[in-house]
């Protein structure tokens, strides 16, 4: 990674990636100036370990063309090449030594305020980034990190539930992470009810 002034990392299990992320990262990068915005797919998440995740090649290959041609968008493995679970002060301190001099913003959902302060070694966390809350509803956040706010009633949840019976996705993902899904006939049993992902 090269040097830059200000730098967005983007974490999840991203299974699907689907346009309330884009949308959201997107707003992110014009509210907070950042000069990139990369998205980190975890291996296993620490806290998703209920559901198997889609293989992690074909995560990345729907990650890699949902952002595909979107100026100041990366995708970055890091994560994948490590063992699981995937812990967010690892990949952290892995950027900080690329980019000593950056401004590091970590955007994560809404739905992971609650355990935020149970994440490995979070102490150490706060002192190497920025959080900023990504909110896709209207319910009030108290906290005291900088929200970026959407209406947005997008879920990778949901996404799983509409392929699994049958139902469109067009207009909530991208249309290349469509074809994927497609082709590789993922998502065929219906997901169990999760927080927005």
């Amino acid at each position: 990674m090269t040097l830059v002034s200000k730098l967005g990392i983007y974490g999840g299990t991203f299974d699907p990636i689907h346009n309330g992320h884009l949308i959201l990262a997107r707003e992110a990068r014009e509210q907070l100036q950042l000069d990139r915005l990369i998205f980190v797919p975890a291996a296993a998440s620490p806290h998703k370990l209920e559901r198997a995740a889609t293989s992690a090649a074909v995560r990345l290959e729907m990650l890699r063309a949902g952002v595909e041609g979107e100026s100041g968008f990366e995708v970055n493995d890091v994560e994948l090449r490590r063992s699981p679970p995937s812990f967010t002060v690892d990949t952290i301190e892995d950027v900080r030594r690329s980019n000593p001099q950056s401004e590091v913003f970590y955007l994560v959902g809404a739905d992971n305020l609650p355990r935020l302060q149970t994440w490995h070694r979070f102490h150490d966390l706060q002192k190497l980034v920025q959080f900023v809350v990504l909110a896709r509803g209207a319910e009030p956040i108290d906290d005291c990190y900088t929200t970026i706010r959407r209406l947005i009633d997008v879920s990778a949840t949901d996404i799983r539930n509409r392929v699994a019976t049958g139902r469109s996705i067009r207009y909530l993902v991208p249309a290349a992470v469509e074809e994927i899904i497609q082709r590789q006939q993922l998502y065929k049993e219906p997901a169990k009810s999760h927080p927005k992902n």
